[in-house]
C-alpha cells in the first residue's frame, strides 16, 4: 500500500510551484534560459521542480548529518552510488568545521 497516490512528474512539479507561491517563498534564483543560454533571474516558485527539491534536501541534510550512507538511504540511493555523489558538495563551512575538529 502506498503512503501517497502516484501522480505524473509534471503535475507533481506544478504542485511544488503552487505550494511555494502560496507559502510566499519568492527568493530570486539565477537559471540558464534553455532557448537563449543566458542567465535569467526568476522567483524560485516559478522554476522549482521535484529534482530541485531532491537536490536541496540532500544538500541540506548532508550538511547536518555528514554520513553519506545515511543520507543516501534516506533519499533512495544505494551505498556507493555515483549518482548520489553528484548531489553532495563540500562547502567552505564544512571545511572550516573539519579543521576546527582537528585543532
Amino acid at each position: 500500500e502506498l503512503l501517497f497516490p502516484l501522480i505524473v512528474e509534471q503535475k507533481y512539479n506544478q504542485y511544488i510551484k503552487q505550494a511555494l507561491r502560496e507559502a510566499g517563498i519568492s527568493r530570486v534564483v539565477t537559471i540558464i534560459d534553455q532557448k537563449t543560454r543566458l542567465e535569467v533571474q526568476k522567483p524560485i516558485w516559478e522554476v522549482a521542480s521535484s529534482h530541485m527539491a531532491r537536490r536541496s534536501f540532500i544538500g541540506n541534510i548532508y550538511k547536518q548529518v555528514k554520513d553519506p550512507n545515511l543520507v543516501g538511504a534516506l533519499s533512495g540511493y544505494k551505498e556507493g552510488s555515483k549518482a548520489f555523489a553528484r548531489y553532495r558538495t563540500i562547502d567552505d563551512d564544512m571545511k572550516k568545521e573539519l579543521i576546527g575538529m582537528l585543532e
